[in-house]
C-alpha cells in the first residue's frame, strides 16, 4: 500500500519562516561581529580595465610619506584592494601591469578613521602589432581554488564572438561549459541568482563557467556551472547598437521539409551607460527580436479520399517577437556602501506555437509571456571585508490560448492532430531570492559564509486535458485481405499479425464509414486504444519556501598548497527532510612551485563535494493538482465512442481514475562528487589540465504505478481485466525518490597561442552514465520487475570533441570557427502500448526467439515482440543509440575604425589575469586571443560581420522515434534543437547565416 505526507508530516511555512529568519539574524550578527574585529580600512578600491571588467589578481603598490611600500592584491571577485592600518599622511598609489599604461596616483591622503576610496581603471597602451611570447609572458598554472585551469572566463572583447540570439548564446555557453556531470545538467546564475532569464549578450560584463567547482557557496554541481555578470555604468559615456538580419534565401533547407521554409530574422539592440554625477553609474540595454521561423510538420497521415498512409509536410510561418529593457543604476551610499539597483523586463509573443514535429497546425497555440526582474544589492565595507546582501524578485506570467478546444487525436509515432491538449491556460509565478554572504580575510584564510531564502509561488489555471484526448496505438489485430477482410488459418480463426498505429486508425475511419458497429470494428483491429480527459477545478494555487546556509574557508596552507574546507546545509518546505549537509573539501598542490621566483609547472588538484537538488514547485503543483479532488482524470481503454465524448458523469461507469501523489518517504536527492585533476604548463605558449570525475547520485526522483494490475492478472486483450492492490482500478502514480545514477568522465582540455594572431582550444569528453530514472516522469516499464531499468542515462553521451580559435589578420580581420562533435544519445524503444495496465504506453518489447510468433518485428536491433510472453527477455531501458551530432559554426568579423585614437584593440593584447598577461588565455580563464570581435585603436568602431551556423550542412537529426509500432520507428522527424525561455524556435532551416553590423563609441 503507498503512504502519503500527512499533515504533520509536512513542514509547515511558518516553520520554515522562522528558521530562515533566525539563520538569516545569526547570519548577520556574526558577519558584523567578526568583520569588526579586524584592523581599519584606511585605503581600498577596485580596479576596471575600459570595459568596466573587474581586473582581479594583480598587485596595487602603496609607497608610504617615508619611502616604505606596501602592496595588495585585488581579488578575484570583485577586483578590490584594501590597505588596512595606515599612518595620517600622504602617499602614492601605482599599478603596473603588461599590456596596460602604467597607472601612479600621488597625492593620496589619509587620515585616521576616515577610510578613502580611489578606484582604478586600467587604460590599454599603444604598441606595436608584433606581439612575441615571452617566457615572462607564457601561461601558468595557479594553486587558487578560483582558478583551475579547467575554468574559463569571458569579458570584454571575449564576449563578441558569441551569438547575439538568446537561444543560441546559451547554447554556446553549454558547449564551452562541456558536459556537466551529474545528472541534472548545466545550472546558469545571473549576478550571484539561481533564478531569472539569461540577459543579452551586450549587457553582460563577464562569464564564468566551471569555477571553483567544490565551493559551498552553490547548492549545484561545479562542472557545467556558469554564472554571468552583468555590466555596470563606467565614468565615461559609452554605447553600443547592433543590428542583425538573416533570410531564408541565402540558408539551406531544412532535410525534414519537402520544401525551403520560408525564415526571416530582424534584431535590433543597444546600450548605453555613463556617470550620474559623481556617486553613480547608470546603464541601460534595449533589444527587439523580430524572428519569423517555418514550423516544419513532418509525419504519417491519411490521404482523406482514399484513406491510404502516405507521409505528410507542412510549412506554417510561425510570427515571433520579443522586446526586452533591462536598467541598471550603480550608486556609492558612502565610503563602505555601494548599491545597485536593476529591473529587466522582457515580453514574448509566438503565434502558431506548438506546430512542428508530429503537431498538425489545428494544435497551434497564441502563447505570451511576459516577465519582470527586480534586483537589489548593497556591498559593506566593514572592517576591511566585504558583506553583501543580494535580493531579486521574479514574475513570470504565461497565457496559452489554443486555436481549437476539439479533442486531442494522437495516433502514436505518426502525428497528432485535433485541437491543443494545453486548452487554455494562465500561469503567474512570483520568485523571491534573499542572500546575505559575507567575505573577510585572516592571515592565510580566506573565509566565506552566508544564506540565501528562496520562496515560489504559483498561481496557474489550466485547462490541459480539458478537451480530451484520443490515442491510436499499434499493436496484434487480424490481418486484413485486399478487401479489407479477415484473413483465415487453416482452423479458420483470423491471422494475427503486428499493425502500426497509423494502421488503427485507418481501419478505425474506414470501418465507421461502412457503418460498422463498434464491437465490428474493434474486432477488426479498429477503434481507439484509450481516451482520457480531465475535469474539476482549472485553478490552484500552492508555494514553496528553500532555505541553504554555508560556510568555506580557502587556507593557503603553504605557497604552493591550498586546502578548501566547506559546508553547506538545506532544507524545504513541502518535503520532511531534515538531513541535507553537505561538506565540501578541495586541496590543490603545485609540486616545486612557489618556492623564490620559481613558477609552478604542475598543479594537482582532488576535491570531493556532495550537493543536493531541491524537489520543484511544478511537481508540487502536478501532485495538488491531480489528487483526484481538485482535478480528475478520467481514463478508459479501448473506447468506442471516437469521435464523440459522452457526458462526463457516464466515464466513470466506463473506465478509471488516475491520480497523482507525493511519498511520504520522499527526500532531497544527492550526488556525490570526486574529482581529479592535472593541470600541465606543456610549453610557453600551451597549458593543459586532464580531470576525472565519479559522481554517484542517489533518492533521485521517478514515478511508478502503486496500484497497477497484480503480475498476471492483467491482460491487454481483455478490458476490465485485473486485480489492483488497493481495491479499485485506476492508477496512482507516487513520485518517489528512489533513483540512482552512475557516471564516470575524463575530461582533456587544451589551450594554446601557436604566434600572434592565432589561437586555437579544444576539449575531449569522454563519459559513461547509468541510471534507473531520467527524471520524476521516469515510469518503471514492468510495475512488477525492475529488472532492466537501470541502464544508459539520458545524458550517456560517450565521445565529445569541441574545437575553436581564431586567425586574425592585418586587414583587422578575424575568423572564428565553432566546432562540436559528439557520439549519439540513448533513447528508449517501446512497444507501443500499455502492456500492464498502468495506462502508459512505455512497456517495452521482448527479444523475440521464435521468427514465426505473430506481430514480432525485424528491427535493426533485432527481432522484437511487441507482445512479450511471461518470462521472454526484455529491452533494457534506453536500449537504442541515436545519431552523432555534428556542428562546425564559424564567424568572420571585419571592424572599421574612425575618430580619434584611443589604445590598440584589447583582444590584442594579453588578457589580465593572476599568472601574467598571457597565462589566462592559455590556461582557458580567459580566452581574449582566442575568441572575440577585432576592434581598432579608434574611438569609434563599425563591425561587419557574417555568421554561419551548421557550415557543413550536416543533418543534425532530433529526437529519435522509440515506438516500434511507428511507421518512423528509428528514425527522427525534426532537426535537433528546442525553443529558448520565451518558445522561439529559429529551426527553420538547417544551415543558417546571419549578417550584423555594430557602431560602438
Amino acid at each position: 500500500m503507498p503512504t502519503f505526507p500527512k499533515v504533520s508530516e509536512v513542514i509547515s511555512l511558518h516553520e520554515i519562516l522562522r528558521r530562515a529568519f533566525h539563520a538569516l539574524l545569526i547570519s548577520c550578527f556574526l558577519s558584523t561581529a567578526l568583520l569588526a574585529q579586524s584592523g581599519e580600512i584606511s585605503l581600498r578600491g577596485q580596479v576596471t580595465d575600459q570595459s568596466g571588467a573587474v581586473v582581479a589578481g594583480i598587485p596595487v603598490t602603496l609607497i608610504a610619506p617615508g619611502g616604505g611600500v606596501r602592496e595588495a592584491i585585488t581579488d578575484q571577485l570583485e577586483g578590490r584592494y584594501v590597505f588596512r592600518d595606515l599612518s595620517a599622511g600622504t602617499y602614492t598609489l601605482r599599478v603596473r601591469v603588461k599590456g596596460f599604461a602604467d597607472i601612479e596616483k600621488p597625492g593620496v591622503v589619509i587620515v585616521r578613521s576616515q577610510p578613502q576610496v580611489v578606484n582604478l581603471q586600467l587604460d590599454v597602451v599603444m604598441e606595436q602589432q608584433e606581439v612575441t611570447v615571452k617566457e615572462e609572458d607564457a601561461p601558468s598554472v595557479s594553486v587558487s581554488s578560483a582558478n583551475n585551469a579547467s575554468a574559463v572566463t569571458l569579458h570584454g572583447s571575449d564576449l563578441e564572438a558569441l551569438s547575439d540570439d538568446p537561444t543560441d548564446l546559451e547554447a554556446d555557453l553549454q558547449a564551452l561549459a562541456g558536459p556537466s556531470a551529474g545528472p541534472s545538467g548545466g545550472a546558469m546564475f545571473v549576478n550571484g541568482f539561481s533564478g531569472g532569464n539569461l540577459p543579452a549578450k551586450e549587457s553582460i560584463r563577464e562569464i564564468r563557467i566551471n569555477q571553483n567547482p567544490f565551493s559551498p557557496e552553490y547548492d549545484t554541481l561545479g562542472y557545467g556551472r556558469i554564472e554571468i555578470f552583468t555590466k555596470p555604468g563606467t565614468e565615461k559615456y559609452h554605447g553600443t547598437i547592433d543590428y542583425s538580419f538573416g533570410k531564408d534565401f541565402w540558408n539551406s533547407r531544412n532535410p525534414y521539409s519537402s520544401r525551403k521554409a520560408p525564415f526571416m530574422l530582424n534584431e535590433v539592440e543597444g546600450n548605453a551607460g555613463g556617470p550620474l554625477g559623481k556617486h553613480a553609474s547608470f546603464a541601460v540595454e534595449g533589444q527587439r527580436n523580430m524572428v519569423d521561423n517555418g514550423s516544419i510538420t513532418n509525419g504519417v497521415m491519411l490521404d482523406p479520399q482514399t484513406l491510404v498512409a502516405q507521409p505528410f509536410n507542412s510549412v506554417l510561418t510561425a510570427p515571433q517577437r520579443f522586446t526586452r529593457i533591462n536598467p541598471r543604476v550603480d550608486y556609492q551610499l558612502n565610503a563602505n556602501n555601494t548599491l545597485l539597483v536593476a529591473y529587466d523586463f522582457t515580453h514574448s509573443d509566438v503565434r502558431y506555437g506548438g506546430i512542428g514535429g508530429f503537431n498538425l497546425i489545428s494544435q497551434e497555440s497564441h502563447v505570451s509571456y511576459t516577465d519582470h526582474t527586480a534586483q537589489i544589492t548593497e556591498t559593506a565595507v566593514i572592517g576591511g571585508n566585504i558583506n553583501e546582501t543580494r535580493f531579486q524578485f521574479f514574475r513570470t506570467a504565461m497565457q496559452s490560448i489554443p486555436n481549437s478546444l476539439s479533442p486531442d487525436i494522437q495516433v502514436l509515432g505518426s502525428f497528432n492532430g485535433g485541437g491543443s491538449q494545453n486548452g487554455h491556460s494562465f500561469d503567474t509565478q512570483n520568485n523571491f531570492e534573499l542572500q546575505n554572504y559575507t567575505s573577510m580575510v585572516r592571515s592565510r584564510h580566506t573565509f566565506r559564509f552566508g544564506i540565501r531564502i528562496r520562496g515560489q509561488m504559483d498561481d496557474s489555471t489550466t485547462g490541459q486535458n480539458f478537451n480530451g484526448r484520443f490515442t491510436f496505438a499499434g499493436g496484434l489485430a487480424p490481418e486484413l485481405d485486399s478487401n479489407n477482410q479477415p484473413v483465415l488459418d487453416g482452423s479458420g480463426n483470423p491471422v494475427p499479425t503486428s499493425i502500426k498505429s497509423i494502421e488503427r486508425y485507418r481501419r478505425t475511419l474506414l470501418f465507421q464509414q461502412m457503418g460498422d458497429s463498434p464491437a465490428q470494428i474493434r474486432a477488426l483491429g479498429g477503434g481507439a486504444t484509450q481516451f482520457s480527459i480531465d475535469t474539476g477545478i482549472p485553478g490552484l494555487s500552492t508555494h514553496e519556501v528553500d532555505v541553504g546556509v554555508f560556510a568555506g574557508d580557502e587556507w593557503q596552507v603553504r605557497s604552493n598548497v591550498t586546502l578548501d574546507l566547506g559546508f553547506r546545509y538545506e532544507t524545504q518546505s513541502f518535503i520532511h527532510d531534515w538531513r541535507d549537509f553537505a561538506p565540501r573539501v578541495a586541496i590543490s598542490w603545485a609540486p616545486g612551485g612557489g618556492g623564490g621566483n620559481s613558477r609552478a609547472k604542475t598543479v594537482l588538484r582532488a576535491g570531493f563535494g556532495i550537493f543536493y537538488s531541491r524537489f520543484p514547485l511544478s511537481d508540487i503543483v502536478t501532485a495538488e493538482r491531480y489528487n483526484g479532488t481538485n482535478q480528475q482524470q478520467y481514463v478508459v481503454a479501448d473506447p468506442d465512442f471516437f469521435p464523440t465524448i459522452p457526458p462526463i458523469a457516464s466515464l466513470a461507469a466506463l473506465g478509471y481514475q488516475s491520480s497523482e501523489a507525493v511519498s511520504s518517504r520522499l527526500r532531497a536527492p544527492y550526488v556525490m562528487q570526486t574529482a581529479l585533476t592535472l593541470e600541465r604548463q606543456l610549453s610557453a605558449s600551451t597549458a593543459v589540465a586532464v580531470t576525472y570525475t565519479n559522481s554517484h547520485g542517489v533518492h533521485l526522483y521517478r514515478s511508478e504505478d502503486s496500484n497497477a494490475p497484480l503480475p498476471g492478472t492483467y491482460n491487454p486483450n481483455v478490458p476490465g481485466s485485473g486485480t489492483f492492490p488497493l481495491g479499485h482500478p485506476g492508477p496512482v502514480f507516487l513520485m518517489e525518490s528512489s533513483g540512482i545514477y552512475n557516471q564516470n568522465q575524463i575530461v582533456a582540455n587544451i589551450n594554446t597561442r601557436l604566434k600572434q594572431g592565432v589561437s586555437l582550444f579544444a576539449f575531449y569528453v569522454l563519459n559513461r552514465a547509468m541510471s534507473n530514472t531520467d527524471g520524476i516522469d521516469t515510469v518503471p516499464a514492468n510495475p512488477y520487475n525492475l529488472a532492466g531499468e537501470y541502464g544508459p542515462a539520458a545524458t550517456d553521451v560517450r565521445h565529445r570533441v569541441t574545437f575553436g580559435g581564431s586567425i586574425s589578420t592585418k586587414w583587422n580581420l578575424r575568423i572564428s570557427p565553432f566546432v562540436i562533435v559528439q557520439s549519439g544519445a540513448p533513447f528508449d524503444i517501446t512497444a507501443g502500448s500499455d502492456l500492464y495496465g498502468t495506462t502508459l504506453f512505455n512497456g517495452r518489447p521482448g527479444i523475440a526467439t521464435d521468427p514465426n510468433k505473430p506481430g514480432v518485428i525485424q528491427t535493426q536491433y533485432g527481432l522484437l515482440d511487441p507482445s512479450p510472453s511471461p518470462g521472454e527477455l526484455i529491452l533494457g531501458r534506453n536500449y537504442g543509440r541515436g545519431p552523432g551530432q555534428m556542428r562546425v559554426n564559424l564567424r568572420i568579423a571585419k571592424a572599421i575604425g574612425f575618430g580619434s585614437e584611443v589604445g590598440r584593440a584589447a583582444e590584442q593584447r594579453p588578457s589580465v589575469s593572476a599568472g601574467g598577461a598571457t597565462a589566462a588565455q592559455a590556461s582557458g580563464r580567459g580566452l581574449g586571443g582566442i575568441i572575440g570581435t577585432p576592434k581598432t585603436v579608434h574611438r569609434y568602431n563599425m563591425i561587419v560581420s557574417m555568421s554561419v551556423q551548421n557550415l557543413l550542412n550536416h543533418n543534425n537529426r532530433g529526437p529519435i522515434t522509440g515506438d516500434i509500432t511507428s511507421p518512423l520507428f528509428g528514425s527522427a522527424n525534426r532537426i535537433a534543437g528546442g525553443p529558448n525561455g520565451e518558445g522561439f524556435f529559429e529551426t527553420a532551416d538547417n544551415r543558417r547565416l546571419e549578417a550584423q553590423i555594430r557602431f560602438t563609441f
